[in-house]
């Protein structure tokens, strides 16, 4: 028995949801592990519909332990928020099965006006962020300033904190022309959240740590992708955390040894939101039409997605920065009807030929992909859910893709409903 990382292979938005949700079943916890509330999950169980965006998808599921680890920063008025939709919903959130890291940083709403004062700055300042405060709260973490969710049950040695906090970023106010902010202000809006929050709190290390040794199945689960990781994605244009599936460690307080399979998401295609690099982007009818068919808008932000030809070199890259042993393929339904589908299998920088991504970005900005081209099918496969229901030119395609990315499919995603899904090899099993 394996405990499972799920990552994204991509740039994020890869389909996770249902993956994760799916493999949430036969787990006993699921674990967030970095990113904060910028990254969405739609599940869909029967007739319901949830869209989460903090909180780890396995506490909608009865019986299941979801734990907010140390690498996550965590926004406590919209935890608040998101647990009160999902009691709207039916679901009950309680310290029975959630539990957050006494260590993780705090989001403020000095941090997202920070975010959306860069954003909508000068030339050099936008990166594409959601505007949610996620990369400033983690420079406070770096920078060793953070207010963290053990900090609201010393509300007496809160306000030294706050002051240490501001002396940073009040500096940066004024050089923004702003009003200054008042201790006083940040302390009521800690206080007024920390009666809510608390009750979750735990050591989530030690948490974990027993449930391992119970030989629990922990399933870690990743937001974002790996190409938006900050030291191996497309830099500047990533997340202000590591992506990459050694932060399920780091980022949960268990070690390396506690990973016995790592998931990689990827779509048969690909798809970028925000400002960077995409070297095989449509910008005509056929990236249009991928678009429409996958709905691919954002789940937190609503932003429209960037379309693509799948990018085998990116992917393949990402196989050997999150050690990727499988691959669950999603949307191959998309490409349904396509007389010819194109993948990427290297680009051409100066005239010399690569077989990986440049991480120089004027480099990144000028590679041009190098094409294959793959004949199309034209018999639907979305709601195959054996490999005898796939077109023999579907089979040929993803066949394809495991030899240029150099890993195989272990589960293969035919449309948005669970159950319409071809598993070659159950990663909890190893």
């Amino acid at each position: 028995m394996a405990n499972v990382v799920v990552v994204g292979a991509q740039w994020g938005d890869e389909g996770k949801g249902k993956i994760v949700d799916w493999l949430s079943e036969q787990a006993d916890v699921v674990v967030r592990f970095q990113g904060g509330h910028n990254a969405g999950h739609t599940l869909v169980i029967g007739d319901q519909t949830y869209k989460l965006s903090l909180l780890p998808s396995g506490v909608v599921r009865r019986g299941k332990l979801a734990v907010i680890g140390n690498g996550v920063v965590l926004d406590p008025h919209a935890l608040v928020a998101e647990i009160e939709r999902l009691s709207a919903q039916g679901i009950a959130v309680t310290r029975e099965n959630l539990r957050i890291a006494d260590n993780a940083t705090l989001i403020l709403s000095l941090h997202r006006e920070l975010d959306a004062l860069r954003e909508s700055g000068g030339a050099g300042t936008k990166i594409g962020t959601t505007k949610r405060g996620i990369g400033p709260a983690y420079e406070d973490k770096v920078g060793r300033r953070a207010i963290r969710l053990m900090d609201l049950a010393e509300l007496d040695a809160l306000p030294d904190k706050i002051e240490r906090l501001l002396a940073h970023h009040n500096a940066l106010r004024r050089g923004f022309g702003l009003e200054e902010l008042k201790p006083g202000a940040i302390y009521e809006e800690l206080a007024s959240v920390a009666p809510k929050v608390l009750p979750f709190m735990d050591a989530a290390w030690r948490l974990l740590d027993e449930e391992r040794r119970a030989n629990k199945r922990i399933l870690f689960e990743g937001a974002q992708g790996a190409l938006l990781d900050v030291d191996h994605g497309t830099y500047p244009f990533v997340t202000s955390s590591n992506t990459v599936a050694g932060q399920a460690a780091t980022g949960s307080g268990l070690g390396p040894g506690a990973i016995g399979y790592v998931l990689g998401i990827a779509k048969a295609y690909a798809t970028r939101v925000g400002e960077g690099p995409f070297p095989t982007e449509l910008f005509d009818e056929t990236g249009e039409i991928i678009g429409q068919r996958g709905r691919e808008f954002g789940t937190v932000t609503g932003r429209k997605r960037r379309c693509g030809w799948f990018d085998a070199v990116l992917v393949r890259q990402a196989v050997r920065t999150s050690g990727i042993h499988g691959i669950a393929l999603t949307k191959l339904d998309v490409l349904d009807g396509f007389e010819t589908i194109k993948v990427c299998t290297g680009y051409r920088l100066d005239g010399v030929t690569l077989d990986h991504f440049p991480a120089s970005q004027k480099a990144q900005a000028r590679v041009e992909p190098i094409y294959e081209e793959i004949e199309g099918w034209q018999a639907p496969t979305a709601g195959a859910r054996s490999w005898a229901d796939l077109p023999a030119q579907a089979i040929k395609y993803v066949r394809r893709i495991e030899e240029l990315i150099g890993a195989p499919v272990a589960l293969l995603s035919t449309s948005p409903e669970r159950d319409d899904t071809i598993l070659v090899q159950n990663p909890f099993e190893g």
